[in-house]
Formats: C-alpha cells, sequence, structure tokens
C-alpha cells in the first residue's frame, strides 16, 4: 500500500500540517485503518477510494474516526491530482460531512466546507483555568471557540489538556486578531489523542466565520500561529466556508500490509 506525507496549508516542508494520505482500490478494515493512523502518530491519516474526480474520503486520528478535516482533505486532493489524476482540477469527495468539492486553482487547493452555527456560551472559571488566560467571548459549535484580545496571548497559551478532556466541544480554537494577517489561532483536540493540531481546516469552518462577520470584510487571511505555522485564505459563500491554502510533498513511502 502506497501512502503519502503532505505538508498541507503551506508551501514549505517541515511546517503547515503533515497528514498522510492512502489512495486505494478498495476499504481496508476499519482496524487496520487504525492501526496505520496509530502507527503514523499524525494528527489525520486519510483514505479514499473511487476515480475519476470522485472519492470517497475517510479522516481517522490517533483517536479514531472524525466527521471532518480540512487540512487532510487538501492533502488528498494534492495527491490525487499531482499523482493519480493530472489533468484533473475539481475534485468531490463524499465524507461524514456530506459531499465535499475542492478545486486546484494554480498551486493554490480551494475546499468548499459546511460552516458551523456558533452559539454564545458562558466564560466559566474552569474554562479560563484550563485554558490559562480569560477569553473575552465564547461560542460553541462542533469546537468550543474563545476570542481573546492579542496576538501573543494565543502564543503563549499553555492549556492544561487534562482539563481540556472536561470542556464542552470535540476541539479548543483560541483565535485573536493578527499582527500581519486578518487573524491568529491554535488548535488542541486532547480528546483526539492529538494535543495541539498544527493547522486544523474544520477549525476555521468557527473561526473565518466569526472574524468574516466581526469584520465585514469578504476574504480574511488567517495564520494558524502553531510551532509549525500555516496560511488559509477563507471567505463565506452563505453557509459555505471557502478554504484556499498549499500543499508540498514530504515523503512517499510503501507499506508493508495487505489489505
Amino acid at each position: 500500500m502506497k501512502q503519502y506525507i503532505v505538508d498541507a496549508f503551506t508551501n514549505e516542508i517541515f511546517s503547515g500540517n503533515p497528514a498522510a494520505i492512502c489512495i486505494l482500490d478498495q476499504w481496508p478494515a476499519d482496524e487496520l485503518m487504525m492501526k496505520i493512523t496509530r502507527e503514523n502518530n499524525l494528527s489525520e491519516t486519510a483514505f479514499a477510494v473511487g476515480g475519476d474526480g470522485s472519492y470517497h474520503l475517510r479522516w481517522f486520528t490517533p483517536g479514531g474516526e472524525i466527521d471532518l478535516c480540512g487540512h487532510a482533505t487538501l492533502a488528498a486532493t494534492y495527491v490525487i491530482t499531482r499523482f493519480y489524476e493530472p489533468d484533473c482540477t475539481l475534485v468531490n469527495f463524499k465524507t461524514l460531512s456530506g459531499n465535499l468539492a475542492v478545486v486546484k486553482r494554480g498551486d493554490l487547493f480551494e475546499l468548499d466546507f459546511p460552516a458551523y452555527e456558533l452559539k454564545p456560551v458562558e466564560i466559566t472559571e474552569e474554562m479560563i483555568k484550563t485554558i490559562g488566560a480569560k477569553p473575552r467571548e465564547a461560542y460553541i459549535g462542533r469546537d468550543l471557540l474563545c476570542v481573546f484580545d492579542s496576538e501573543e496571548t494565543i502564543r503563549n497559551l499553555t492549556p492544561d489538556m487534562n482539563g481540556l478532556l472536561k470542556l464542552d466541544g470535540l476541539l479548543l480554537q483560541v483565535t485573536a486578531i493578527g499582527k500581519t494577517t486578518d487573524c491568529v489561532s491554535r488548535s488542541f483536540a486532547p480528546k483526539l489523542n492529538v494535543n495541539e493540531d498544527p493547522v486544523c481546516g474544520s477549525g476555521h469552518c468557527h473561526i473565518a466565520p466569526y472574524w468574516i462577520n466581526k469584520t465585514g470584510k469578504a476574504e480574511i487571511i488567517a495564520y494558524q500561529a502553531s510551532s509549525r505555522g500555516g496560511t488559509l485564505h477563507c471567505r463565506l459563500e452563505g453557509n459555505r466556508v471557502k478554504m484556499s491554502g498549499n500543499a508540498t510533498l514530504f515523503a512517499i513511502s510503501e507499506l508493508q500490509v495487505s489489505i
């Protein structure tokens, strides 16, 4: 089984968010996909089955299968359009979050993802203690989104990972206005056995709608301020988030497993 490691939302290796991608003719057993995912020990390993621009796509974290993942979708599209269908500029994926389309525009890949509805929630003492700083606003979608006043706060946060297991939301997304970009953010996912996700596409289905509605801008440039870093170009179309980013290949390997 061939596997590709792709760094997404970046044009340089060792930055962005690495994802492992396997393009297959048939599905392996779920148990095998989980074993491969845990062996890779990346935030996501994705498996796709299909052809002719249409694929079924599944995403796995070391903690289990997940319903939406941006960077691994971008990485899968990169692999498909570079190694399997070089003339393809539109890839459609059937996923647990419905049909997702990715368009290749030059060196950028534009994802069409659902925007999460954000509901305001109370800022609790437990939340403040666990995150290590007091947000000025907090919202719940799939994830808990906390908004802070400064980029420095985002960069310096060291949340209590055990405490995050007790907070609402699948992931914790933290964000603030950026100094050189429209916003900065970080993503924490201990519930998925991933302490910090380097660049979270699905997280920006919370972050991008918040900042676009807050600033009134048609498009924002978002920077994920993890140790690796990554850049996303985001806009809203109705209840959909359009996210664009680069990708670059780190490795190709041959897994010594049989389906």
